[in-house]
């Protein structure tokens, strides 16, 4: 059975499975609760990235519980 990524409470960024904290912000606040995923290749010309305050290319979850 595949692991789930782990989402930043903080920024969102998504981590390995057995990530300790966030490679993004450095946050320890992960959770597999989270939902919807988008992937920002050009934060500088993306409005969704604008919206949230995405200023580095990755993987986000959309919603964080």
């Amino acid at each position: 059975m595949a692991r789930v990524r782990m989402a930043c409470r903080e920024c969102h960024f998504m981590n390995d499975p057995d990530a300790q904290a966030c490679r993004h912000c450095g946050s320890s606040s992960l959770t597999e609760d989270w939902a919807g995923y988008v992937v920002i290749t050009h934060p500088e010309a993306s409005d969704i990235a604008a919206e949230m305050a995405v200023t580095e290319a990755g993987g986000y979850a959309l919603k964080v519980r």
